[in-house]
């Protein structure tokens, strides 16, 4: 069996994933998008880390008073039903993947079942989520490996959760943050990244899917014990007020706090 990974300290990425990181580093006078977020202009594009970290906590501040209960919108009783349901829900909605779990958790309620059950029984049942095929690989070989190498236990580390398969940081952040309590990251998801960049709380990601960038450039100016809070609750906001297409700035309680605000059309 291979050698088991050097585990990255709480807070930091691990060395590959800071390189994977760099290479995605925009290109000084790279052209913006139209339609797309982008790094807004102006001052926000200077502004010094210190003042970046004052502003970053009246986002907070804000976002506490809007959504003090934000929390992850998928169902779940227990980490492996967490885990499983955050895996499902890559290029899905969490509304699809709460009507697809019940039926799941009902015929396989653990690692063990999960580990045994016919390939083919489980893409019927995750179908609705999309890349069923794929998403099924991910499920069962990841409670096979719960149950191998954790004794049916889901690991309570981002370390450890990333060894499974199916589980890149997202999802092991969401884990490790929503279920264990844990911030050794900042869960960076569709609404997470497009939010990052029009807030300019990312400066040096290339774009809201540079996710190793953006949960990096937020570790750096969030506080780590509001790494998982203010990710959940900037999806919220996300799903509510700032919306991919027309974010709704006239009623926005961030935006005088935003670069962006008002810039779209």
């Amino acid at each position: 069996m291979p050698g088991r990974p050097k585990r990255s300290e709480p807070g930091r990425l691990s060395r590959s994933e800071s390189r994977k990181a760099s290479r995605a580093a925009p290109r000084k006078g790279s052209p913006s998008v139209p339609g797309k977020a982008s790094i807004p202009r102006g001052p926000a594009v200077s502004e010094a880390p210190a003042a970046r970290r004052r502003r970053a906590a009246r986002i907070i501040a804000e976002l506490q008073e809007l959504y003090p209960d934000a929390t992850c919108a998928l169902v779940h009783r227990n980490a492996f039903e967490l885990l499983v349901a955050t895996i499902l829900s890559a290029q899905s909605t969490d509304v699809t993947v709460n009507k697809v779990t019940p039926v799941l958790f009902d015929r396989y309620p653990d690692p063990e079942s999960l580990a045994a059950a016919s390939p083919g029984d489980i893409e019927k049942i995750v179908y609705p989520t999309g890349f069923f095929r794929q998403k099924t690989r991910s499920i069962i070989g990841a409670a096979r490996a719960i149950v191998e190498e954790f004794g049916g236990r889901v690991p309570g580390t981002v370390a450890e959760l990333t060894r499974l398969p199916g589980v890149a940081r997202k999802t092991a952040n969401v884990v490790v943050g929503t279920w264990f309590g844990r911030n050794e990251g900042v869960i960076v998801d569709t609404h997470v990244g497009r939010l990052a960049r029009r807030l300019a709380l990312s400066p040096s990601s290339r774009n809201e899917k540079d996710a190793l960038r953006i949960e990096q450039d937020l570790m750096e100016v969030l506080p780590q014990d509001q790494w998982t809070f203010t990710a959940h609750a900037l999806v919220w906001h996300g799903r509510k007020v700032c919306s991919a297409r027309k974010p709704d700035c006239p009623q926005c309680r961030l935006q005088k706090l935003c670069p962006s605000a008002f810039t779209f059309d």
